[in-house]
């Protein structure tokens, strides 16, 4: 998170109407719903999963069971379960 010094980056007027509502406290601004990337697109971690997933329904389609997959792959039966019996 970058801190940033709100005199210089907020109007003036802007600024006399917030200090009604907070003065000598730090507020977060959060960023506009449109703005925010979905989970795991920059680092890359939702392609990851999507790639795992996909390696793991091809296992159980293949013929492997639910119990040696969980074991490759160090999840549980259960999640093993939702993956391959989830939507597809």
């Amino acid at each position: 998170m970058t801190r940033l010094k709100a005199v210089n980056q907020i109007p003036d007027y802007l600024m006399r109407e917030l200090q009604n509502y907070v003065q000598g406290k730090t507020i977060y601004i959060p960023k506009r719903k449109e703005e925010y990337n979905a989970w795991g697109s920059k680092s890359g971690g939702r392609e990851a999963l999507k790639r795992r997933n996909t390696s793991i329904l091809e296992a159980f389609t293949g013929g492997e069971s639910i119990a040696s997959i969980s074991d490759r792959y160090y999840l549980s039966i259960e999640t093993i379960k939702k993956i391959v019996y989830g939507k597809r």
